[in-house]
């Protein structure tokens, strides 16, 4: 089968996308694709579900369920799915493996080892399974969040991390060149569901043992694996932000 972004220039499409909206950018990916979906984990992502939406009902959404998720983040899975009347697919990490690394290590290696090893096995293998069906991805990534690994995300690039031989992914990040500001003002206006964490101080939100509230002027992901260097502050899923 001959997949669709083989036709895609990838260079074009970056110079043709830079400085579009995140409604044109999100337009082109689900023009251009058709085996494509929405990451939703954080409140970027429901933005762009929420501009998705409106653009195509049906419009493909997945989350990572790692096991060790905030339970209003929980709450929020739900809240997106009841609110725009979508299956969310839950893709969850495999048993054995997760059995295995808590069996040896227990529940908090990682304060001592570093977020790699638990992140790749629950966060990291799973997404690669489910891109392995995919073409393209969309990502509510923006430049903002971190200057040490996001400074130059482009609105579309070919996602190295996951693309294989015989099956290249494109990733499409929307909201590569808004600001929190802008994030937030969107969701006020269009009354877009939130993790109620957020008014708790968490900016960047991910599992429960590796995030904390940070201060007002701290970098938004500071709160993400705080007891590490703020260059490795990438659990893997977007690995080629350092390339």
């Amino acid at each position: 089968m001959t997949m669709i972004q083989s036709s895609l220039n990838i260079d074009n499409a970056q110079a043709e996308l830079a400085g579009q909206s995140p409604q044109e950018v999100l337009s082109h990916a689900l023009k251009s694709f058709g085996r494509i979906a929405v990451s939703f984990s954080g409140a970027e992502d429901v933005v762009l579900i929420d501009m998705a939406h409106k653009i195509n009902p049906d419009v493909q959404v997945f989350s990572l369920d790692t096991g060790r998720l905030h339970p209003e983040t929980y709450q929020l899975l739900n809240r997106v799915r009841n609110h725009y009347k979508i299956d969310i697919e839950i893709i969850f990490p495999d048993a054995t493996q997760v059995e295995k690394l808590v069996t040896e290590k227990g529940l908090f290696s990682f304060y001592q080892d570093g977020h790699q090893e638990c992140c790749s096995i629950r966060k990291v293998r799973p997404l690669r399974r489910k891109l392995a069906s995919l073409e393209a991805w969309i990502t509510g990534q923006r430049q903002d969040q971190n200057p040490s690994t996001r400074s130059t995300l482009p609105a579309i690039q070919i996602d190295t991390a996951f693309s294989t031989d015989g099956h290249q992914l494109i990733k499409y990040n929307p909201l590569a060149n808004w600001t929190s500001a802008q994030v937030w003002q969107y969701i006020r206006a269009n009354q877009v569901p939130y993790n109620s964490l957020h008014e708790r101080g968490f900016l960047s939100i991910g599992c429960e043992p590796c995030t904390r509230a940070i201060t007002p002027h701290q970098p938004e992901r500071a709160g993400r694996w705080w007891w590490e260097n703020p260059d490795d502050k990438e659990c893997g899923l977007h690995a080629t932000n350092k390339t």
